[in-house]
């Protein structure tokens, strides 16, 4: 198992914001809630100086929806 980051949570960040400063996407945000349990419940804006584990980024295929046959 790899070793996940941890970042503090700057003032008025959110997961999305944190996602996006350190992998460049907002599409992480699911696994950084899944690797922090009860983080959600702080909210849209986490509080300051709040640790955040980081786990490590793993893409995820694409689902795509086709409108027609």
């Amino acid at each position: 198992m790899a070793t996940m980051k941890t970042v503090i949570a700057r003032q008025g960040d959110t997961i999305d914001l944190i996602s996006l400063r350190h992998y460049g996407v907002t599409t992480m945000v699911e696994q950084i809630l899944e690797a922090n349990p009860g983080l959600a419940k702080q909210g849209a804006v986490i509080a300051h100086g709040t640790a955040v584990k980081l786990p490590e980024r793993v893409e995820k295929p694409a689902q795509t929806t086709s409108l027609w046959d």
